[in-house]
């Protein structure tokens, strides 16, 4: 499991007083709110911010680092992403991953093959959707249901999927 989780990349600069407008990664953009740091990591730099004010404009999140008051002081850090220890994370609810801990899980058939592993998750508007990639053939579509998905063990790291007729053949 990841020590930390990111909440957020920050898209672009807002203003000229050192805002930056941040796309929000997390199921509850609000979180910002109760956020009093984030730790910045953009290639090799890592920088712990210190977050003075948080609001929202659309799907973003408009966010003033405390001793950061130029546009000059923010613009190094487009497309850095945003993390929080996990210990800070929302509550998780019995069946709710964070998407951090599902991927490169090894993903396992109810028959005992070896599929490949998630390379990706697909959040659409019905349920999230699973991306397999496996070696030597075509992604893997799994659809985050409790008919294909039987069991996400964390610890092992391990996902056990029953495929629906037809899912190998897309």
């Amino acid at each position: 499991m990841n020590a930390e989780l990111r909440v957020g990349v920050i898209v672009k600069t807002h203003g000229i007083k050192g805002e930056v407008k941040v796309f929000p990664t997390t199921d509850s953009p609000l979180r910002f709110d109760d956020l009093t740091h984030v730790k910045l990591k953009l290639g090799k730099t890592e920088r712990e911010m210190e977050i003075e004010q948080a609001r929202y404009f659309k799907n973003l999140v408009i966010l003033k680092f405390k001793g950061i008051d130029n546009i000059n002081d923010v613009e190094q850090y487009k497309g850095a992403d945003l993390y929080i220890p996990r210990e800070e994370g929302v509550e998780l609810e019995e069946g709710e991953y964070y998407i951090a801990d599902i991927i490169d899980m090894k993903v396992v058939s109810d028959t005992g093959e070896e599929l490949g592993v998630v390379r990706d998750v697909l959040e659409t508007g019905a349920n999230d959707v699973y991306i397999i990639k496996r070696k030597g053939a075509k992604d893997l579509l799994i659809p985050a249901t409790e008919e294909c998905v039987l069991d996400i063990d964390i610890e092992e790291n391990v996902m056990t999927v029953h495929l629906l007729d037809g899912l190998l053949d897309l």
